[in-house]
């Protein structure tokens, strides 16, 4: 059977690059889909499968129930674009102004309409359930999978897996890893209230520039002094500003940034130490302050034994020397909530090739990425579904 479905997916091929390359000309922004979901509900309907629009806002959902008993799988793309002007000269360039997809997002939803499309062929065959899940708003905060947990899209689901196409991974290859597979994500808010004044009287203010200055090197050692060494995290402050002229001392400085960890406890430790900090920092200088920390989004913990399953489905359709355990990705991916609610394992899957020029990194103008990689993705949520059960 598997057989046939793969040979399947190399029929259906150019069909499906086809759809990838609508969707690359007309990416949405997050929070923003409409034809998207629209075009992505239509296909599926069109194969005679179950459809749910507005999951959570604009999320998708298809469901297949097969003639044969087995568990319930979902199987998630997620679909937005990015803000990002592209730069590629290619036919399929996008026709939005300022917006790409940047990120392989098109590449996820056509691989996992194409397994749609298989499975719907011969879904007598086809053991248990599968859940096909369309998720909106990967790229924002909060992300759209949320929204569609609380509207139920796991409701009866026993186990979710997903896939991200990577150019900075070799085509033909496959990133399998037990455990944390990404960092979680957090967000800070920093506004600084001093007092301003004429700059030759530094004396008579409280300047909120040289008190957000000593801030940053403050939260600096938090990762340095306060977190295990064996923790792996990050807090990066990505924007300061404070002031427009020589000659004036500013009233406010707001600071943001972000904070990457992996386990709990590091976690917690770095949003009460920032808190701490932030505090003692401004009230030394005599400073009023806001702190708003955001909790984004968690660690993708890849369930064991699932993630055992999917390596061994990877070694089948990439040969065991293509498959590896790589260190788990600094980004953060929302993935990690369905993670929550049920066991789910997310690989990755190597789009890069330079014969093509997909060598440049995500959220890059000139991201690229070889489309045979949908062949990939698709053979291995088959694979998923097959053998699973």
């Amino acid at each position: 059977m598997l057989e046939n479905i793969y040979n399947r997916l190399e029929e259906i091929f150019p069909e499906i690059v086809e759809l990838r390359r609508d969707f690359h000309m007309y990416p949405e922004l997050s929070h923003e889909e409409e034809k998207t979901p629209e075009k992505i509900a239509e296909y599926l309907k069109g194969l005679g499968i179950d459809v749910q629009t507005g999951v959570g806002g604009r999320g998708v959902i298809g469901i297949l129930k097969g003639g044969k008993p087995g568990r319930t799988i979902a199987l998630r793309a997620d679909f937005d674009g990015l803000p990002i002007e592209e730069e590629n000269d290619i036919d399929y360039k996008s026709r939005v102004p300022g917006v790409m997809h940047a990120c392989g997002h098109d590449v996820h939803t056509a691989s996992l309409l194409s397994v749609a499309k298989v499975l719907s062929e011969v879904r007598e065959e086809v053991p248990g359930t599968v859940v096909f899940v369309h998720q909106f708003a990967e790229e924002a905060t909060p992300g759209g999978a949320q929204s569609m947990i609380e509207d139920g899209c796991l409701d009866g689901v026993d186990v979710i897996y997903g896939a991200h196409v990577m150019s900075t991974e070799v085509f033909g290859t496959c990133t399998v890893r037990e455990g944390y597979f990404s960092s979680a994500q957090d967000d800070f808010y920093i506004k600084i209230y001093g007092k301003g004044g004429h700059g030759s009287e530094p004396h008579n203010t409280v300047d909120p520039l040289v008190t957000g200055s000593q801030l940053v090197v403050n939260l600096q050692q938090i990762v340095s002094r306060r977190v295990n060494p064996q923790s792996a995290a990050a807090v990066t402050v990505g924007s300061f500003h404070s002031g427009k002229a020589t000659n004036v001392i500013p009233d406010t400085a707001v600071i943001k940034g972000t904070v990457r960890t992996y386990d709990q406890e590091a976690m917690e430790i770095i949003e009460q130490s920032m808190r701490q900090i932030v505090k003692s920092t401004c009230e030394a200088a005599g400073a009023e302050v806001d702190f708003d920390y955001v909790k984004d989004c968690p660690s993708i913990w890849n369930d064991p034994e699932e993630t055992e399953k999917v390596r061994k489905n990877a070694v089948t359709v990439f040969g065991k020397d293509a498959v590896h355990t790589e260190e788990p990705m600094h980004g953060s991916e929302d993935f990690a909530f369905y993670q929550q609610v049920v066991p789910g394992v997310y690989f990755t899957v190597g789009g890069g090739n330079p014969e093509i020029d997909a060598v440049y990194p995500h959220h890059h103008p000139k991201f690229k990425v070889d489309e045979r990689a949908m062949l990939h993705i698709g053979k291995m949520f088959a694979q998923l579904v097959f053998s699973d059960n």
